[in-house]
């Protein structure tokens, strides 16, 4: 089974570690947040469409890079732990803490996505309903 997933979402295949974007699942990258798959599954009632779920750990200041999501992708984020800062689209930046959550409509851009603390981790889930095999997050340049 693959999970598909896209640059920063890269997902671990039954047989192994896949490598997304040159950096291995689970590993800390310059940006400050790691990314583990919980499960990838094709759902029954929607041909066609997967649901993902992957945790986002965020270091003490640290964050993602902007990026897009599939046109596929509709995206609901739990904050488990801490507090992110959070901007999708045109809305505006918002603080969202933990017990708290935000939706991403599909192609959702989201230019701010980063821990609010410089001196505690912050942790999201993160459920992604998309089309089988969509690319899910794409990184701009």
């Amino acid at each position: 089974m693959r999970f598909p997933i896209g640059r920063s979402f890269a997902a671990a295949a039954c047989a192994g570690l896949l490598l997304a974007g040159g950096y291995a699942l689970g590993q800390a990258k310059a940006g400050g947040d790691t990314v583990k798959p919980i499960f990838a599954q094709k759902l029954a009632t929607m041909p066609g469409k997967t649901m993902t779920a992957i945790t986002v750990d965020y270091a003490p200041g640290g964050s993602s890079a902007a990026h897009r999501h599939a046109d596929s992708a509709e995206i609901f984020a739990y904050v488990v732990q801490g507090a992110v800062r959070s901007k999708v689209n045109d809305g505006p930046e918002t603080v969202y803490k933990a017990g708290q959550f935000w939706y991403e409509p599909p192609g959702a851009r989201h230019s701010v996505s980063a821990n609010a603390s410089t001196t505690e981790p912050a942790r999201i889930l993160a459920v992604i309903v998309a089309s089988d095999g969509a690319n899910l997050t794409t990184f701009e340049k």
